[in-house]
């Protein structure tokens, strides 16, 4: 029976931990070994776009990727994780219960948007989590076309002043007109904690985010929470009530709830704490990979976010380590010292900035051409070629 890594999850940490784990198989050429993908679809399904217009499009097929390469893929929901059994339990795509088992096992689960005790938010917001909240929010937004012109059908409140809220609400005046017309007197407010427009993402580039949302019309309410939200819009903690169709919530987000499963050390989103080569501390056969691993990325006690520039990288270095595990060779150490943002702002252009304190380094329309250039091809999976996949894999590659 061949040794199996199984890899829970077809995200941005999940898919490159798949072909790095082929890449180290194929060299050592060994047939005897085996890689299985465990996802509810064959899909990359690119969520850092999910803020833009046309959302169903934002994927990108698996199955012949992972054909070439040598991945199994299994269709199904992981919901039981026994580490002491090595078996993860799982309904497949029939909506049947089954088992497999697993020699090491690289959970790459992902994260959702937090959702906290708010009264009225699961019954009457939007979010940009997962492509199908997306969706129904981007469907939402045609039909109120169909409804009579009044101010709350032409204000969208944004829960949330960080880098998705700023990116959903830039983009927002822009869908808007596509769908009520240039004429219509359209009001796009951020409610955010911070005491300032742009402060979760520090002061090097919000003087950016404030020209954009200025030439844009979004308003902000620094300084400001929501605390109850119905059909018709929120109440903000000063008591403001603010008349809205479409309240969309994008306050922070939570490691997958299968970490809970996992014996370990954890932070504050729910993410595994993981040692230098991403196996989670404490555990002798399970890795931890993307949004759900609590992973250093440098000596200055700087840590991996939640995001594809860290999940991409992290997907390499996950996937080599575990099948280094049963090759009995040497793991490589996982450190990601540079870090950079680029943030879109909607018709201004967008913010490229380099290092944890943000330093601005290009604005405007150069990085507009930036961002475009990351969401439409440098987060996309290599094509459906052995060769160029592989290579693609190594976890040597120089990152960002």
């Amino acid at each position: 029976m061949k040794s199996n890594i199984l890899i829970i999850g077809a995200g941005f940490a999940g898919v490159w931990s798949a072909l790095s784990a082929a890449r180290l198989f194929d060299q050592a050429k060994r047939g005897d070994l085996s890689i299985s993908v465990l996802a509810p679809q064959a899909e990359l399904r690119i969520r850092p776009r999910f803020y833009e217009p046309d959302v169903q499009a934002m994927k990108a097929p698996l199955a012949a990727l992972f054909d070439v390469v040598g991945v199994n893929f299994i269709q199904g929901n992981a919901e039981r994780i026994d580490a002491s059994e090595r078996l993860v339990g799982y309904r497949d795509g029939h909506g049947e219960q089954r088992e497999i088992r697993y020699d090491r096992l690289i959970l790459a689960a992902g994260s959702q948007v937090a959702r906290p005790a708010v009264a009225g938010l699961a019954e009457h917001t939007f979010d940009v989590d997962q492509m199908e909240s997306a969706v129904r929010l981007e469907q939402h937004l045609t039909g109120l076309a169909a409804l009579p012109a009044s101010p709350a059908r032409n204000t969208v409140v944004v829960c949330g002043g960080g880098f998705t809220g700023i990116e959903t609400a830039t983009e927002m005046p822009a869908r808007l007109r596509a769908i009520l017309g240039s004429d219509a007197k359209l009001q796009v407010i951020v409610v955010d904690r911070g005491a300032k427009v742009g402060a979760a993402l520090g002061a090097g580039i919000t003087p950016a985010i404030v020209a954009a949302c200025e030439q844009a019309g979004v308003q902000w309410l620094p300084g400001s929470s929501v605390v109850a939200v119905d059909a018709g819009g929120v109440t903000l903690d000063n008591g403001e009530y603010i008349a809205s169709k479409t309240v969309i919530w994008t306050v922070g987000v939570k490691a997958s709830p299968l970490t809970a499963q996992v014996s370990g050390e954890r932070d504050s989103f729910g993410r595994l704490r993981v040692d230098d080569h991403l196996k989670v501390i404490g555990q002798q056969h399970i890795y931890a990979t993307g949004d759900v691993a609590w992973a250093a990325v440098d000596e200055l006690g700087n840590h991996a976010l939640m995001t594809c520039q860290h999940a991409i990288p992290m997907g390499r270095h996950c996937g080599n380590n575990a099948a280094a595990d049963l090759l009995a060779v040497a793991p490589v150490i996982y450190r990601q010292p540079k870090y950079v943002t680029c943030l879109d702002l909607g018709g201004w252009g967008a913010a490229f900035s380099e290092g944890w304190e943000r330093e601005l380094k290009l604005q405007g329309q150069e990085g507009k051409d930036l961002k475009r250039q990351i969401n439409s091809v440098w987060i996309y999976p290599p094509a459906a070629d052995r060769a160029t996949a592989l290579a693609a894999a190594d976890p040597a590659i120089a990152i960002v």
